[in-house]
């Protein structure tokens, strides 16, 4: 985890760019952060983090997407420049996605969430499990 010296940095940066428009909803991050942090853009960055995929593999890879989601979700990728979409002239044409430079910039941010997660969600189980018997 973070230490400590690392966790003021943080902090104090978050404050000065919130400084002049604390909370702005035109703020650039926020924008930034809305389509990175929801689940299905960091599942598919994470899933093609070990390799291009064709749409019919990243549908097998992450099950419980909807077609609709998948596709949608690659577009808004793709306009952010974390993900290159090729096409292959073949009959029928096939479609490659894969990571960009800034996509793979995000794997390791991405997975210290993930060590994150995985070191918490028993703490969070419980502390769940308390709100919810404590009827909240």
């Amino acid at each position: 985890m973070l230490d400590r010296l690392d966790e003021d940095t943080i902090i104090n940066q978050w404050i000065e760019a919130s400084a002049d428009t604390p909370f702005d909803m035109e703020c650039p991050v926020r924008g930034v952060l809305d389509k990175i942090s929801d689940k299905w853009s960091m599942l598919l960055v994470m899933t093609l983090a070990t390799g291009p995929r064709r749409f019919n593999q990243l549908k097998r890879d992450v099950p419980d997407i909807s077609q609709k989601m998948l596709t949608q979700t690659l577009r808004d990728l793709q306009r952010d420049g974390m993900v290159s979409r090729q096409v292959f002239d073949t009959k029928p044409p096939s479609v490659e996605y894969r990571l960009t430079p800034m996509g793979q910039s995000i794997i390791v941010p991405f997975g210290h969430l993930i060590r994150w997660a995985n070191a918490n969600h028993p703490d969070i189980d419980v502390a769940r499990a308390e709100y919810d018997g404590a009827g909240a």
